[in-house]
C-alpha cells in the first residue's frame, strides 16, 4: 500500500486537525473480519448471505472483504502504518452479499444496494464500494434492476464506485453493474510498475465498448500486488496481519478512499462534483480510452 500511496499522490495529502471526521462508506462484499487495522472503523454490519438482511456481528468467511476494507481505510497499525488504507479516519458500513467461495447471486446484490437506497441517510452513508465484477448476465431483467438501483443511489447523491471486473482484455468485457453515464467504474492499470509482467492487472482488467456513448470504465488504480489486511492472521505472526491480492477489486476501494479524502476535507461537494474532480485530475497512461477511462487517479492533482 506505501507504494500505492506514492504513486498516486496520498502520501503528500495530509488534513487539517478539524477535518479528520471521516465519511461513512456502504461496503458490499464478502463481509469484514474482526482485524487491528479495522478496529473502530466499522459502524454497522448486515448479512443478506446467511442473516437475510439483519444486522449481525461481523465476520469474513472469504478475505474479500477485509482486505477491500483495508485498502479503503486500513489503519496500518500491525504495519507501522506502512500497509494503512488510502482515507484511514472513513466509516464503514458492511454489507456481506458474498459467500464463502466469493460468489453471490443478484438477489443478494439487490437487497444490499436496496439497503443502502433506504438507510443512507440513517448512517449518514456518503458513497458505496461494490468490488464485486459482475458479468453480462443473461438475464437482462436482473441486468436492469442493479443498473437501475445503482443510478437511484446516485441520484440520491450518493458517490458510488464499481470495479469493471476482471474478464478483459477483450471488448466489451466490463461488469453489467457499474454501467450508468455517471456511476464511477474502475479498471485496473499498474502504470509503470510490472509492465510487460504477464501478471499485471491491466492486461484482465474489464474493458469497454469503443467509440461507444458512455465510455468505459472511467478511471484506472493500481490493483496488482496489493498488500492489505489478512481476515485469517494468527495474532503474534505479524507477517500473517497481511495477504496480497490482485485486481479490480483491490483497485476500486482505492478510488472510494480518494472519494473519500475529497469528501472529508470538502464535506459540502455533491457526488458530481466529487466525480469530475476525480476524473479531470486523472493522469493519462497512453492507453486506450476503453482501458484507462480519463486515466489513473490522482489524488494530489484532485486536491
Amino acid at each position: 500500500m506505501q507504494r500505492v500511496r506514492e504513486q498516486i499522490g496520498a502520501e503528500q495529502i495530509s488534513l487539517q486537525p478539524w477535518q479528520r471526521r471521516g465519511i461513512t462508506v456502504a461496503v458490499l462484499d464478502t463481509g469484514m473480519a474482526e482485524h487491528p487495522d479495522l478496529e473502530g472503523r466499522q459502524i454497522a454490519f448486515f448479512d443478506f448471505v446467511r442473516g437475510q438482511g439483519r444486522e449481525t456481528d461481523s465476520y469474513d468467511d472469504n478475505g474479500h472483504g477485509t482486505h477491500v476494507c483495508g485498502i479503503l481505510c486500513g489503519s496500518g497499525r500491525m504495519s507501522g502504518g506502512r500497509y494503512r488504507g488510502i482515507a484511514p479516519d472513513t466509516r464503514l458500513v458492511v454489507c456481506k452479499v458474498l459467500d464463502h467461495r466469493g460468489d453471490g447471486c443478484v438477489e443478494n446484490m439487490l437487497q444490499g444496494l436496496l439497503f443502502v437506497e433506504k438507510y443512507y441517510k440513517k448512517y449518514d452513508i456518503r458513497a458505496v464500494n461494490v468490488s464485486v465484477g459482475i458479468g453480462q448476465l443473461k438475464d437482462q431483467k436482473k441486468v436492469s434492476a442493479l443498473a437501475e438501483t445503482v443510478q437511484r443511489l446516485w441520484e440520491l447523491g450518493l458517490v458510488v464506485i464499481c470495479a469493471a471486473g476482471n474478464k478483459g482484455p477483450g471488448e466489451n468485457t466490463i461488469s453489467a453493474i457499474g454501467t450508468a453515464e455517471r456511476v464511477i467504474m474502475v479498471g485496473c492499470h499498474d502504470g509503470s510498475y510490472r509492465r510487460g509482467d504477464p501478471g499485471s492487472c491491466s492486461l484482465y482488467s474489464g474493458r469497454g465498448q469503443t467509440g461507444g456513448r458512455v465510455r468505459k470504465p472511467d478511471l484506472v488504480a493500481p490493483g496488482t500486488d496489493i498488500m492489505s489486511c489478512n481476515a485469517f492472521f494468527q495474532k503474534k505472526r505479524q507477517p500473517e496481519y497481511y495477504i496480497m491480492k490482485s485486481g479490480t477489486s483491490m483497485a476500486t476501494p482505492i478510488v472510494t478512499g480518494c472519494a473519500a479524502l475529497l469528501l472529508q476535507k470538502e464535506p459540502y461537494l455533491s457526488n458530481n462534483q466529487v466525480r469530475d474532480r476525480l476524473i479531470y485530475s486523472a493522469k493519462d497512461l497512453g492507453a486506450p480510452w476503453n482501458q484507462q477511462g480519463w486515466g489513473m487517479v490522482n489524488v494530489k492533482r484532485m486536491f
